[in-house]
């Protein structure tokens, strides 16, 4: 028997049994769909996009054509509290450059924005069956384990990706690893018993071994002020064109305390690299770092990051939000 024969149809045979068939993304080939799934599944949990933001997000841009054609701020609103929100700039910039029709070969997917070689896989693996492996982080953790590999070298991956796909049944066996890294082969305490794998796993003596964990870097904290500018009843925000909320609206931030503002509080977010904590000043005059100023209902319609988000609540909280129109 060919090594790795018979766990290729027990990975088959446990997703048809086990798998998450529900999900909205496997109930569809709308390669669009699919891709949104893919994009949004990026650093959030299944069930917050399943119950927040996948079905809004498809009611308001129900084809990657209605994308295309709408203006980014559009996108990002619909976006907001998703988070990464380069992920939608992306998006957005795709649907364009593709004018609203993905390509079909991974080759041509992987040379869009936004769109890596595990992603333009998964693409082709769910939309057209093509027989292509994936290697999101469950799949690296199941792989790594499977063959006993301490270092995630991506070359090695993808070559024992590569060996381990079933070519007859890349849909069920693409979905089946993602599912079982998210299930069963946890980071800690893996359930290896039930794991269909398990039988020629090179790992499971001392799973958690595999791979070596990485010294996580202590996250700084950046102390900065944000300002709540008013003007006539409205405030006073900015559209940011920094790298990390390009293309969100939000209050102005600086590093120095302006002498003529009052104190309102504290808000602080945590971002992937950094903890950002604001001290939230209120400053009646306009200043000219600011690119409009709106009132509560204008804000509503205009996407804002969370900590945006956190300092409006604060407003409201205190008593100084603008009065809607």
């Amino acid at each position: 028997m060919v090594f790795g024969l018979n766990v290729k149809e027990a990975i088959y045979e446990w997703y048809i049994k086990n798998g998450r068939h529900d999900l909205p993304w496997r109930q569809t080939d709308d390669a669009y769909k699919i891709y949104l799934s893919e994009i949004m599944l990026q650093q959030t949990q299944v069930k917050t996009v399943l119950e927040r933001f996948y079905f809004p997000f498809l009611e308001r841009f129900p084809t990657l054509k209605s994308v295309a054609v709408a203006p980014l701020d559009d996108v990002l609103k619909m976006w907001e509290g998703l988070g990464y929100y380069t992920r939608a700039k992306n998006l957005h910039h795709t649907a364009i450059t593709c004018n609203g029709i993905l390509p079909k070969r991974p080759e041509e997917l992987g040379g869009l924005k936004g769109i890596g070689k595990s992603t333009a896989h998964a693409i082709c693996a769910f939309a057209y069956h093509q027989p292509l492996p994936i290697l999101d982080a469950n799949v690296k953790r199941i792989l790594c384990r499977y063959y006993a590999l301490q270092t995630k070298d991506e070359k090695v991956l993808w070559e024992k990706a590569w060996k381990l796909l079933n070519t007859q049944h890349p849909y069920e066996h693409n979905q089946a690893m993602m599912d079982i890294g998210s299930l069963i082969c946890t980071p800690k305490n893996p359930h290896c018993l039930e794991c269909p794998l398990h039988i020629s796993c090179k790992g499971k003596e001392e799973p958690e071994k595999y791979p070596l964990k990485v010294k996580k870097a202590i996250v700084p904290t950046k102390q900065r002020f944000a300002l709540v500018i008013m003007q006539e009843g409205k405030l006073g925000l900015i559209q940011r064109k920094e790298k990390l909320l390009h293309g969100l609206w939000g209050f102005v931030q600086v590093d120095v305390c302006p002498s003529n503002a009052n104190y309102l509080g504290r808000v602080s977010h945590t971002y992937s690299h950094f903890k950002l904590e604001l001290d939230v000043l209120i400053l009646n005059e306009s200043i000219e770092k600011v690119d409009g100023y709106f009132t509560n209902e204008e804000i509503t319609q205009l996407a804002l990051s969370t900590v945006d988000k956190k300092i409006l609540a604060l407003c409201s909280m205190m008593g100084n939000i603008p009065p809607t129109s």
